[in-house]
């Protein structure tokens, strides 16, 4: 369900994860410690012994040429011939399979080519099929083990195209920030990682290596083994492998964000308090809220700021990213300028927020409409936009700009983002959206209703009180 490098905008910088595929290798500088390196334990030891022979290092390679594009790992299943590798690890192959190849290296150094049989774009899993066979080191059997809070786990894989490898760490409960579980794992992933397999000590398989958290120390996670369990039957059932995965992979994405709007547009939106404003928000494991404030003390005015924002994409290749919502509200407020001074300056600030390229390769250009409305509470102004999926039909991406106009120096702002959903879906979310932002009554402004309701964590540093 992410990139190489998953790119979020500014403001959600804080959640950016780092996949665990290489594309490049940086140098880094000699060290000169005399600190002996800790060697593996011996459960590490005899587990990787025992593994390293279904061990495959995958490489996606340029057709023209034959060279490297990027490297990820993959371990074989049972006795058989089929291997488990993230789906980010070989989307090139998947989405332009005229253009890229793939190609296997086990740890013996024998090569052979790679044939992809079925994936899971939202869990960032798939199958491949290789001409060799595993020697039973990896099996899945129907009834997975129940892992304990602070049970060993050992990582393996192929990190930083340095050769095999294992990493040993502890398994600390269910991530549950996206629409599909990860394990949390504390110990290392490293960049080439990802599809490689993570195990018990009894050599049982936990999940499946897939990203780490960039902002902190030892945060990696796992696709879990029972969702490999799902991909697994459906590979086992197909004689031949698809001719074109885009279209499956447009199902899968019209099903998750189907998932993603019913969790939207199940109950009406919550509310917080910007000011004498009431901005809409949603509130949960997945949507989390962060909140600023900002004095331009040059420009007289102040901004406060609301931003809530998903903490996972899914990954469709190194351009793509989708399957994300965001709210971003702004109070820009002011004791001191004119009314026709602050007009200027809010009409600056409405100005260029919705980016569009007629040139790019994976969207069409943004169809725009603008107008001023007034909903059930407060004029407005507003533009809508909407762009369409241009391999994946029925999916769009829809920007909704608001910012009230009801007091000479006082604007709500609001930015709102979904990416990857359907034309119908997306109107209704921004319908209800249009219709959310109220002002409270002079009464209860007057009564203290005007403060701004904020989170204890800074969106752009990352430092959180949780």
């Amino acid at each position: 369900m992410l990139s190489t490098l998953c790119r979020r905008s500014a403001r959600a910088a804080r959640w950016m994860v780092l996949i665990a595929c290489a594309t490049a290798v940086l140098p880094l500088q000699a060290q000169t410690t005399t600190e002996k390196i800790a060697p593996p334990s011996s459960s590490a030891q005899r587990l990787y012994a025992s593994a390293k022979k279904d061990l495959l290092q995958l490489r996606v390679l340029l057709r023209n040429g034959r060279s490297q594009s990027t490297t990820g790992s993959a371990f074989l299943l049972g006795e058989g011939n089929l291997a488990v590798t993230n789906y980010h690890v070989i989307s090139q192959i998947a989405l332009e399979p005229e253009t890229y190849i793939g190609e296997y290296v086990d740890t013996d150094g024998k090569k052979g080519a790679v044939e992809l049989i079925a994936l899971d774009v939202l869990r960032d899993l798939a199958i491949v099929r290789v001409d060799r066979a595993g020697t039973g080191s990896f099996q899945l059997p129907d009834e997975l083990p129940v892992l304990e809070q602070g049970e060993n786990l050992y990582s393996l894989g192929n990190p930083l195209d340095l050769g095999f490898a294992i990493s040993e760490g502890t398994y600390n409960g269910i991530s549950r920030r996206g629409f599909s579980d990860h394990l949390m794992f504390t110990g290392p992933l490293n960049p080439g990682m990802s599809g490689g397999p993570n195990i018990t000590a009894a050599g049982d398989i936990a999940g499946v290596n897939v990203s780490h958290r960039r902002d902190g120390e030892l945060v990696s996670f796992l696709v879990p083994a029972r969702y490999l369990q799902q991909l697994v039957t459906l590979a086992q059932g197909q004689a031949t492998p698809p001719a074109d995965f885009k279209p499956i992979i447009g199902e899968q994405l019209l099903d998750y964000q189907q998932v993603m709007m019913d969790h939207l547009l199940s109950e009406p939106l919550t509310h917080k308090t910007l000011g004498p404003y009431q901005i809409p928000v949603r509130e949960s494991e997945q949507l989390r809220c962060w909140g600023s404030s900002e004095d331009h003390t040059q420009e007289n005015y102040t901004t406060d700021s609301i931003y809530c924002g998903m903490e996972s994409v899914v990954f469709i290749s190194g351009n793509l990213q989708t399957g994300r919502v965001s709210f971003d509200h702004q109070l820009i407020s002011s004791k001191k300028n004119n009314p026709l001074r602050f007009s200027r300056l809010v009409s600056d600030s409405f100005s260029h927020q919705i980016w569009s390229s007629h040139r790019s390769e994976e969207v069409t250009a943004q169809q725009c409409t603008e107008e001023f409305v007034a909903n059930d509470h407060l004029p407005m102004r507003a533009v809508l936009c909407a762009s369409a999926y241009r391999k994946f039909a029925g999916l769009y991406n829809f920007t909704l700009l608001t910012i009230t106009t009801d007091d000479p120096l006082m604007s709500v702002k609001s930015l709102y983002e979904l990416r990857g959903i359907s034309y119908d879906n997306g109107m209704a979310i921004t319908r209800q959206l249009l219709n959310a932002v109220t002002r409270a009554t002079d009464e209860a402004a007057a009564a203290g209703e005007t403060t701004t309701d904020k989170t204890t964590t800074d969106k752009t540093t990352g430092s959180a009180a949780e």
